[in-house]
C-alpha cells in the first residue's frame, strides 16, 4: 500500500518543478528523513498563508498552485505538504475532521490534515493550517499536536489515511472562485458514510 502514498497525481502534484524545488530545499542539509519532515511541515504552516485567515485570493487546490499563489485553505495546504513529502520520498497522506464551523454545533465541516510515515514511530499526524490565537498546531513526534480538538457532539477524528483529497473537498475548491464563496460552502460528509 505504501506506493500510493508516495504517487504523484493531479491535486499532488510533486513531479511540478517548483514543488520539487521547494522541496529540494526543505532537505538541503537534512540530517534524516524526520527532520525533513519537519522542514516541510513548518514550511507549509508558516510560508502559505490559510485563505481565511488572511482573506486571500485565489482559492487554490493543487500543491504546485498553493506554492504559486502561497495561500489556501487547510486541505490545499494539505496537498502541498503531501507533496513536499513525497518528493523527498516521505510515505504521506490525507486526513480529515469532521468540526463544527463556530464550536457551538452545527453546522459542521471537514478539515483537512496529514498523516505521515516516519521511521521507528509509524504513521504520525501533523496539522498545517497555520497557527494563530488560539490554534498552535507544532511538529513534536511521537506526541501529536494538532490545531483542533473535538469539542460539540457530531465532531469526528476520521482514522483513514487517504492517499488522495476527498471529491467532496475538490468539488469545493474547484468550484468556488473567491475565498469568501469556500466560506459559505465549506465540504462537509455524512458521519456514517465516510467508511463506505
Amino acid at each position: 500500500m505504501m506506493p500510493v502514498y508516495l504517487a504523484a497525481s493531479e491535486y499532488i502534484d510533486w513531479v511540478h518543478p517548483s514543488v520539487q524545488q521547494q522541496a529540494a530545499r526543505c532537505a538541503e542539509g537534512a540530517a534524516d528523513s524526520q527532520a525533513i519532515a519537519q522542514r516541510c511541515f513548518e514550511w507549509v504552516r508558516d510560508n502559505i498563508q490559510h485563505s481565511m485567515d488572511y482573506q486571500m485570493n485565489p482559492v487554490t487546490c493543487k500543491a504546485s498552485d498553493v506554492l504559486q499563489h502561497k495561500t489556501g485553505y487547510c486541505y490545499a495546504k494539505s496537498h502541498l505538504l503531501a507533496a513536499l513529502l513525497r518528493a523527498n520520498q516521505i510515505p504521506a497522506g490525507l486526513c480529515y475532521q469532521r468540526l463544527s464551523v463556530d464550536d457551538q454545533g452545527a453546522p459542521y465541516c471537514l478539515h483537512g490534515l496529514n498523516a505521515l510515515w516516519l521511521q521507528g514511530i509509524g504513521w504520525y499526524r501533523v496539522d498545517a493550517r497555520g497557527n494563530k490565537p488560539g490554534v498552535q498546531a507544532d511538529f513534536d513526534p511521537p506526541r501529536e499536536q494538532l490545531a483542533f480538538h473535538l469539542q460539540v457532539a457530531q465532531e469526528r477524528d476520521f482514522p483513514e489515511i487517504w492517499p488522495e483529497p476527498l471529491p467532496c473537498v475538490v468539488e469545493t475548491l474547484t468550484t468556488h472562485k473567491t475565498f469568501q464563496a469556500v466560506y459559505q460552502n465549506l465540504p462537509d460528509i455524512e458521519v456514517a458514510s465516510i467508511a463506505s
